[in-house]
C-alpha cells in the first residue's frame, strides 16, 4: 500500500468530504470504500427481495459521487446521504409498483425473501446456520413493520442517526419519529420474543 493510500485511510470522514469536494477522486475513493457496507446493510433491511440490493447500493453510491459537491456542510454527510437512499428506495418502490411480477424458473425456491448471506470465515457451520436463520427471522420481523416505523428504526439503529436527523431525513417532526421508533422497538420485541 503506497504512503498515500494509506494518509486517505487515516482522514476523517469530514477530512474526505472536503477533499473530495475539490475534485480529489482518492479522496471520493476512500469515502465510497467506507459507505458502501452501511448503505448495503441499509437496503438488506429496507427491501423485501435481495434481488437489487446491489443495484439500490450502486445507484446511491453514484448520486453521492456526482453530487457531494451540492452538501453545503461535511457535518450534515450523514442525513444528507440518509436522504438519498430514502429518496432511492422510494423510487424503487414506485417503479416496482409498475412492474409485473416475474419468476424465473430456475429458482427452485419460492421464499418471497432471498436472504443476502456474507460469509464469516470465523463461523463455525453450526453457528453459521443459527446466524443464518436469526438473520432472516430478523430481517422478516424488520420487513414486516409499517414503512414509517421500519424506516425509522433502521435510521436510528443501523444508521445511528440522532432523532433530529432522523425527522429531517423524513420530513416528520422529533415526537413522531421517537413515537415511531418506540412503537417499532415493541412490535419487535414482540414478534422475536420467541427467538431471542
Amino acid at each position: 500500500m503506497t504512503a498515500n493510500k494509506l494518509l486517505y485511510k487515516k482522514m476523517s470522514l469530514n477530512e474526505l468530504i472536503v477533499l473530495a469536494q475539490k475534485d480529489d477522486y482518492r479522496a471520493l475513493e476512500e469515502l465510497i470504500k467506507r459507505e458502501q457496507k452501511n448503505i448495503f446493510a441499509s437496503f438488506c433491511y429496507l427491501t423485501k427481495s435481495g434481488d437489487n440490493v446491489s443495484d439500490l447500493t450502486q445507484d446511491v453510491l453514484l448520486k453521492i459521487a456526482k453530487n457531494i459537491k451540492n452538501l453545503k456542510n461535511p457535518a450534515h454527510y450523514k442525513s444528507w446521504s440518509n436522504q438519498i437512499i430514502n429518496n432511492v428506495f422510494y423510487d424503487s418502490l414506485r417503479k416496482s409498483k409498475r412492474m409485473v411480477n416475474t419468476v424465473s424458473l430456475d429458482n427452485e425456491e419460492n421464499d418471497d425473501m432471498q436472504a443476502v448471506q456474507i460469509p464469516d470465515k470465523r463461523c463455525r457451520p453450526q453457528d453459521k446456520c443459527i446466524t443464518s436463520e436469526l438473520d432472516k427471522v430478523i430481517k422478516m420481523a424488520i420487513y414486516q413493520l409499517p414503512e414509517p416505523f421500519r424506516i425509522a428504526i433502521m435510521l436510528r439503529e443501523l444508521q445511528g442517526l440522532s432523532y433530529e436527523e432522523i425527522a429531517e431525513a423524513t420530513s416528520a417532526s422529533v415526537g413522531t419519529v421517537k413515537s415511531r421508533i418506540a412503537r417499532a422497538r415493541g412490535k419487535l420485541q414482540e414478534n422475536l420474543k420467541a427467538y431471542i
